[in-house]
């Protein structure tokens, strides 16, 4: 029998499930992946932040990974962690939550506590997912527990995870609060309680809007500033010396992974369905980051151009094709754009090096290099757009023919060109 079945396990539910086992809570991985339920139950791991020796440990303190949604009549506590992509219309995918939403529904005992992680905008909990649980006839608050916890992973984080990263908590009712409280005060250090679902749900997507808004600010200063012969990593620098009032947000390619590109907009989409009027922020910021990899591009050919070279006819080498540095993750990885964008203006040959990456399906016109050294000294230009601790940038810079750094770390020289 387990303690707590922890929907989707992916680079949320996976860590979640790692640091409830540690302490001796029984946790069930419920997944509709048979593969990744097969592979868990196997020792081995999928995602960059758990190794398979840690897999194993949790196996070893009693954790299953399945398929089966009959298993979730056996514990008192379920958490939702499933993916919420956008939709085509640029709002919120709820698909993932309402399928798992429905297999809970079908198997909902008394007394369980039932948690939704996944981002989505103000008013999901309440208005989506506490309608299909109570339409069994069981309600929430009296029957059964209700609570939204944003998950707040960032994959690749040596210093904050699940454990030591505070936990919002927002309860349909102040018990169902307690009750969700009560479950992640087992194994996380600081549990904050939110006024109700609504607050915690705009809490996660305030974070990720304040990021996305500070990024934008700083990827258009870097417009101007090379415009203007300003070096901008120079000015942030020399501005986050002051002690108050500053935080460094840096310019780069683009923006990826879940939070930044994708969360945003369900607070905009959300503001503009049920109020009428847009959330202009969120929107100008939008505009602004989905632009820099056709900045980027465009640099690219007047870099190219000083060399009396066209992009028409030239090689670009890329390094690092993932969304942040040093993980395997490509979610929304500003690569993609921007290395379509290069064979759309007619890069003869588009390249890609990235040891965490061995297929790059997002584009599969990219040829993968294998020598890394040959393949910069070969390129017409080689554009570091994800610096891998692996990368020795001074020894690839000085051996590219011309090299464009789009994060700011290599020292100037008549090769480097920074973004």
């Amino acid at each position: 029998m387990a303690d707590v079945a922890i929907i989707g396990q992916g680079y949320v539910g996976l860590p979640l499930a790692q640091e409830a086992s540690k302490v001796g809570v029984k946790v069930l991985g419920f997944d509709i992946n048979q593969g990744v339920v097969d592979a868990l139950n196997s020792g081995v791991s999928h995602i960059d932040d758990l190794s398979d020796d840690d897999i194993r440990a949790m196996l070893d303190a009693g954790f299953e990974a399945t398929t089966d949604p009959s298993r979730l009549d056996e514990v008192k506590t379920i958490v939702i962690c499933v993916p919420t992509p956008l939709s085509e219309d640029g709002g919120p995918d709820l698909g993932p939550i309402n399928s798992a939403v429905r297999t809970i529904a079908e198997h909902l005992q008394p007394g369980q506590t039932i948690i939704l992680e996944s981002t989505t905008y103000p008013g999901t909990t309440d208005e989506v997912v506490r309608p299909a649980l109570e339409a069994g006839g069981l309600e929430a608050g009296k029957d059964f527990f209700l609570a939204f916890s944003p998950e707040r992973i960032d994959p690749g984080n040596e210093q904050f995870g699940a454990k030591n990263t505070p936990k919002v908590v927002g309860g349909h009712t102040p018990a169902c609060g307690d009750a969700a409280a009560a479950f992640y005060g087992q194994f996380v250090d600081t549990v904050v309680r939110a006024k109700g679902t609504r607050e915690a749900e705009t809490a996660k997507l305030l974070e990720n809007t304040y990021r996305h808004i500070n990024i934008a600010l700083v990827n258009e200063m870097a417009r101007f500033c090379h415009d203007l012969d300003i070096d901008l990593w120079d000015v942030i620098a020399a501005a986050k010396t002051k002690p108050f009032g500053f935080q460094a947000f840096y310019p780069g390619p683009g923006v990826g992974g879940h939070c930044i590109p994708i969360d945003p907009n369900y607070l905009s989409y959300n503001v503009r369905a049920k109020l009428g009027y847009p959330f202009r922020f969120v929107e100008l910021a939008q505009e602004i980051n989905a632009t820099m990899p056709a900045y980027v591009v465009q640099r690219a050919q007047n870099i190219l151009n000083e060399d009396s070279k066209s992009l028409r006819g030239s090689t670009v080498l890329l390094l690092g094709v993932t969304y942040k540095p040093d993980i395997a993750d490509q979610r929304e990885s500003p690569a993609v754009p921007l290395a379509q964008q290069l064979i759309a203006k007619g890069a003869t040959t588009v390249q890609y090096f990235d040891a965490k990456v061995a297929d790059w399906r997002a584009v599969p016109e990219a040829e993968r290099v294998d020598d890394l050294d040959a393949a910069v000294a070969a390129a017409d230009l080689t554009v570091l757009v994800q610096n891998h601790k692996s990368f020795d940038v001074e020894a690839l810079a000085s051996t590219a023919q011309r090299f464009f750094d789009t994060r700011g770390v290599a020292e100037d020289s008549d090769k480097v060109e920074r973004l």
